[in-house]
């Protein structure tokens, strides 16, 4: 039988299946039924920074709201130290007890303060890693990416020096240079990397003249900046590279891997074809090693990594410099 184990976050892990954070971590049955169709490791949905501060806020008005009333009811709701989004941490903490595979947090913050407290609060639910969902949209013109890039890697700094747990960072590709970022957040001692975020985005209905925000799924093929990139990155960082993003079939799953990812994240493909879905790209990996005589994935990692080719344009330009020399031969397959 293949042998399917591999590396995620430093912790060995039975195959490279990982299920990506999604509303599939409300429901406890529902991971449980992801545990039992076989995924390795799970990453539990995102805490925001939104959350933490709507609850915040909700708490205030609760403690406050009788404090123009008669004078002896205040102390009836003393002000207390609001401990943030309890029922998330709880859910967490449940999950974690629950499940035999890998349980990692998510947290998506703003400020700095708050990246760091409930990094802390996290671990304290005995989770294995968590996920820094580095999401960041920039706002504001004057802000340089320089400025950006440095802010991230300060809470990174700053969360590595308060936890001992594992951490990955999910990033966007949309750096300047997002190799050297990813580099930089490496020499900080970092334990995966996913690439990339699956970013929200908004769409406007133009019968109502308004934005609309659909629940957007990702494609099947989407996984090809996750091919470039982890590609680029294997043998050139000591992090394990996580790909992301419209991976649906145990053929995806495969080309990340010969690319040079130690596994894949999966949630488009469980909402479209059921969590049971697993299953079948476990089977087709292994019946695809098979084929090839490879009995583990450390075998064909990396095989087609840019460190292991020959070819200097297959990650850069390739495509760039195959339309210049053959735009006839392209242009013919297509009718118009």
């Amino acid at each position: 039988m293949a042998d399917l184990r591999t590396s995620f976050l430093g912790i060995e892990i039975k195959n490279p299946i990982v299920a990506g954070a999604s509303n599939f971590s409300n429901d406890l049955d529902k991971l449980k039924q992801i545990e039992n169709a076989g995924a390795g490791a799970v990453v539990y949905k995102s805490l925001f920074e939104e959350q933490i501060q709507l609850e915040r806020a909700q708490l205030d008005e609760e403690l406050t709201e009788f404090n123009e009333r008669h004078p002896e009811m205040v102390t009836t709701h003393p002000y207390i130290e609001h401990a943030g989004p309890k029922e998330h941490l709880v859910e967490l903490e449940k999950a974690k007890k629950n499940l035999n595979i890998p349980v990692i947090a998510s947290l998506n913050a703003i400020f700095k303060d708050t990246w760091v407290e409930y990094a802390q609060r996290i671990v304290e639910t005995g989770v294995d890693g968590i996920e820094l969902n580095f999401y960041k949209i920039p706002n504001d013109f004057e802000k340089d990416g320089i400025d950006i890039e440095e802010e991230q890697i300060d809470i990174l700094k700053s969360i590595r020096s308060k936890i001992s747990i594992p951490i990955s960072v999910k990033i966007s590709p949309f750096y300047t240079n997002t190799l050297n970022v990813i580099r930089q957040m490496d020499e900080e001692s970092i334990d995966n990397v996913v690439v990339f975020n699956r970013m929200f985005e908004p769409d406007i209905n133009i019968k109502q003249q308004d934005h609309k925000f659909p629940f957007n799924l990702s494609n099947k093929g989407d996984y090809k900046l996750a091919v470039r990139f982890a590609g680029l990155l294997y043998d050139q960082i000591n992090a394990n590279i996580s790909a992301n993003t419209g991976i649906y079939s145990g053929e995806d799953v495969v080309k990340l891997i010969l690319a040079g990812a130690d596994t894949t994240q999966v949630v488009s493909t469980l909402y479209k074809n059921g969590i049971d879905y697993i299953q079948q790209i476990l089977k087709d990996i292994e019946k695809w090693m098979d084929e090839n005589n490879y009995s583990s994935i450390k075998e064909f990692k990396g095989k087609l990594a840019q460190s292991q080719i020959s070819d200097p344009f297959v990650y850069r330009r390739a495509q760039y410099v195959d339309i210049l020399m053959n735009p006839h031969e392209i242009i013919k397959q297509y009718k118009y």
